[in-house]
């Protein structure tokens, strides 16, 4: 007999499985094109197990679009965090740039959803994506603050459409990034040295 911590592992399982089987359902199909029983074949269980974890598709479609936000605002902070305290604001910027891509284009069909289906959600599953995306929106608007406040940020740009420039810029690499005609690793130094230079005061440009 399994003991509870393995039968809660096997559990957890299925459920990452489930989502992960909604995210690539709703690439495909869109939220109006998404049915449990295509989430369920993908996922290798019954339909009727789906509500053994989640109580209804829309709670299943929410989850799945909100762990894409998570799972990015995550990756951004393990970047930040693993930087040495002598970090410029500068520096954290382009950390920030390495955890979105990494996040968005290692594991793109979790990206993807957050970012190509926000706009068609029904309102409820909206507004409880908007709660993570602000979460991630503040942590983007405090590196620029910084930036501004350190005069790394050039003075001749809007913070606040710079920003918007460059999360606009990060997201839309899911949509047009292909790993067989370049890497990731090269995919994200070029991002980071485009936002530097572009982002950076004249006398702090490298």
């Amino acid at each position: 007999m399994a003991t509870p911590a393995r039968a809660q592992s096997k559990s957890e399982a299925t459920r990452e499985r489930i989502l992960d089987a909604t995210a690539e359902v709703l690439n495909a199909k869109g939220y109006a094109g998404t049915r449990l029983s295509d989430i369920a074949e993908l996922a290798r269980v019954q339909p009727t197990a789906v509500y053994y974890y989640f109580n209804s598709r829309d709670e299943v479609i929410g989850e799945a679009v909100q762990e894409g936000v998570r799972r990015v605002l995550a990756s951004v902070e393990r970047e930040l965090a693993a930087l040495p305290a002598s970090a410029t604001p500068m520096d954290r910027i382009e950390a920030a740039v390495a955890g979105h891509l990494q996040a968005t284009l290692r594991d793109s069909k979790y990206g993807a959803v957050a970012i190509r289906l926000a706009s068609s959600l029904p309102p409820a599953l909206r507004e409880a994506q908007l709660v993570d995306e602000r979460r991630y929106g503040v942590l983007w608007r405090t590196l620029i603050a910084d930036a501004t406040r350190t005069g790394q940020l050039n003075p001749a740009l809007d913070p606040a459409a710079a920003r918007m420039f460059v999360l606009g810029a990060l997201n839309w690499a899911a949509e047009w990034f292909n790993p067989s005609r370049g890497s990731l690793a090269r995919t994200i130094s070029t991002a980071q040295l485009m936002i530097r230079q572009g982002l950076s005061a004249p006398s702090e440009e490298t």
